[in-house]
């Protein structure tokens, strides 16, 4: 939202003149975003820096053995257990540190193994309840049990990425093919990343696109729900195969010279608690705040330093560790209004400035934005958006 040289006025008024008379509406969320940078980075960071939370958060593995960290800051207890320890839920309690984050450090690199399945038991008021770890990269189903676990990945070699240089290169104009790997098949079976890229990607190349666009890639244990309920955000979905799968997917979609982008689900959450984050903690209102009237799923509080934080180290891992070339945002329309847009005709300019209005989920949009242009200048972000907010 730039201004022009001695303008005294924002640039968009001169491109949209039915924006006038909100000029003051548009230079508060200026200073609201204005704001949201100054209490999020103090005086010298940068976003970039700011989201790195998959680096700090999740388990990982050390010089001289893992370490696995938590943020929930209404939790009285953490213990962690999995393949490690015979699923012992008290032989591994986790340490609180400041601002409500819990760790704990295993000696030894055989500690813990790639492949490995974990969870975490969470101790509130005297209550205990099973999770998977927030910043889990990969979840898997029991076969067996049908519930779900966290499953380490960090495997002994990096994936050999071949196409360095991704983020150079702009494709202009775009046409974007939007698909869903599980569907993409033939066979009456849920497709997998490896059968995508080798029958699928080479026919929409052919048709002409230049561009795919991925659903349902963050895990979501209800497949019919065609992953816009996720419960596992930093986590590949294990429907279509391993994290290598995907990544292979990309790989080759860039040597195809296709951008891939990743359709992001940042404006809800899956309700569900055991595979999940929507109550993490067990204080009901930990990474949320309120539910969704028509798909009962849950809200993200955008108010919330630490939600802001999750959200934008989502993006900058899809980005980094999958070299996405950008995102397509999910119900952009539930985000931007307290009504979620739930029958509302948007025949109006001032029905995208009033009271209904969600500034903070719009300035957390700003951020989102700002954020994957300045990890990748050439990044695509597209807002899927049915009230036509300028």
């Amino acid at each position: 939202m730039k201004k022009r040289a001695g303008a005294g006025t924002y640039k968009i008024l001169s491109i949209d003149h039915w924006l006038k008379p909100y000029s003051q509406d548009i230079a508060l969320r200026v200073n609201n975003h204005t704001k949201a940078l100054k209490e999020l980075l103090g005086e010298d960071g940068d976003l970039p820096s700011f989201a790195n939370g998959y680096l700090y958060y999740g388990i990982h593995r050390t010089a001289d053995g893992w370490v696995y960290r938590e943020w929930a800051p209404e939790a009285d207890a953490l213990h962690f257990m999995g393949d490690f320890n015979g699923w012992n839920p008290d032989s591994h309690p986790m340490h609180r540190l400041e601002g409500g984050v819990w760790e704990i450090y295993l000696p030894g690199t055989d500690a813990l193994a790639h492949g490995q399945k974990v969870k975490v038991v969470v101790t509130r008021d005297g209550k205990r309840a099973e999770r998977i770890p927030a910043y889990i990269f990969r979840a898997v189903q029991d076969e067996r049990t049908n519930a779900f676990a966290g499953e380490i990945w960090a495997p002994a070699k990096p994936f050999p990425w071949t196409d360095g240089g991704y983020k150079k290169r702009k494709i202009n104009p775009l046409y974007i093919y939007e698909c869903h790997i599980g569907m993409a098949q033939e066979e009456e079976k849920i497709g997998t990343y490896d059968e995508f890229t080798e029958k699928i990607l080479p026919r929409i190349a052919a048709a002409g696109y230049n561009a795919v666009q991925l659903m349902a890639i963050q895990e979501h244990p209800y497949y019919a729900s065609f992953g816009y309920q996720v419960t596992n955000f930093f986590a590949a979905s294990s429907w279509y195969g391993d994290p290598d799968g995907l990544k292979r997917l990309i790989d080759k979609a860039h040597s195809m010279n296709m951008y891939v982008l990743l359709d992001v689900v940042h404006s809800h959450l899956a309700p569900n608690t055991g595979e999940g984050i929507a109550d993490f903690d067990m204080s009901g209102h930990q990474y949320t705040r309120g539910t969704h009237p028509a798909w009962g799923t849950k809200l993200f509080d955008y108010a919330k330093h630490e939600v802001i934080h999750f959200l934008l180290s989502n993006l900058k891992f899809w980005l980094e560790e999958y070299h996405f070339d950008g995102f397509r945002f999910d119900g952009v329309t539930s985000m931007l209004y307290h009504d979620h847009g739930l029958g509302e005709t948007f025949d109006g300019y001032h029905k995208y400035f009033s009271l209904n209005t969600n500034t903070e989920a719009v300035t957390y949009l700003t951020l989102a934005t700002e954020l994957v242009h300045a990890v990748n200048p050439f990044a695509v972000t597209i807002a899927e958006d049915m009230s036509g907010m300028p």
